[in-house]
């Protein structure tokens, strides 16, 4: 984020933050971002109605999509939304390559990797799982992301088990405010593991992602809501359309 400074014989100033920074769920993995920048994590939205609350043409104005896998269910609607809204695609490098090659802006990264853009830093972190196209096409690693916008830091798990490294994470980055964790089963964490990764990471809150979409994972989120409370950490489960504002 970008840093405003007087002339040369002046000290630095702080930088200026936004009042407020939310989280907006759309359903499934999909969230947004909004403060003085908007980004848009993992987008799965026309395919997944009525689950999610908005369609690709919802977003008229998106700084960044940031991508933690090639899976269908997070990448359905990446192209024709940076399109639309000339957004940057930040991913991994083979993804970040893969839209480019559609027509989209992009910037690659990969595991352990950060950036610092005009809207604020992606670092991308270790995820265990596939990262592989609807049309059989596999995309480099999988990834987490944390991504730090106006002062607070959220981390998006992608479709991740729960491993023991999780514990670096807010070392290395800094205290997280938020993370966004998959609590469904069968692709990804199931609840009681995603209550141990609480522990490990630790943020100031934690929001459930990636159940309900498919019977499969069609777990109850408030289980995990009042196990992480039970273990004395903070947790909300919200609906698609519903909003979490930072403190």
């Amino acid at each position: 984020m970008s840093r405003k400074y007087c002339h040369t014989l002046a000290a630095p100033q702080p930088p200026t933050y936004a009042q407020w920074v939310e989280l907006i769920y759309h359903g499934h993995s999909c969230w947004e971002l909004a403060a003085g920048s908007r980004l848009l994590f993992d987008p799965f939205l026309a395919d997944n109605s009525p689950t999610a609350d908005v369609g690709p043409d919802h977003f008229d104005r998106l700084d960044a999509i940031v991508v933690t896998h090639a899976h269908g269910d997070h990448v359905a609607d990446v192209e024709a939304i940076a399109k639309r809204t000339g957004a940057m695609v930040v991913a991994n490098f083979e993804i970040a390559g893969y839209f480019a090659e559609r027509g989209c802006t992009s910037h690659g990264l990969h595991v352990g990797g950060g950036h610092e853009f005009e809207f604020g830093a992606v670092k991308l972190t270790i995820a265990h799982h596939g990262s592989t196209t609807p049309d059989g096409v596999t995309l480099g690693q999988p990834c987490g992301a944390v991504v730090a916008v106006e002062g607070k830091r959220v981390y998006h798990a992608g479709d991740t088990g729960v491993f023991l490294d999780m514990q670096l994470i807010a070392e290395l980055n800094g205290p997280l405010d938020v993370a966004l964790l998959p609590i469904g089963d069968n692709f990804t964490m199931g609840i009681a593991d995603a209550v141990k990764a609480t522990e490990l990471l630790d943020a100031r809150m934690h929001l459930p992602m990636h159940f309900g979409t498919f019977p499969l994972i069609d777990v109850d989120p408030q289980e995990f809501v009042q196990r992480v409370e039970g273990a004395g950490r903070s947790a909300r489960a919200l609906r698609p359309g519903e909003g979490y504002t930072i403190p």
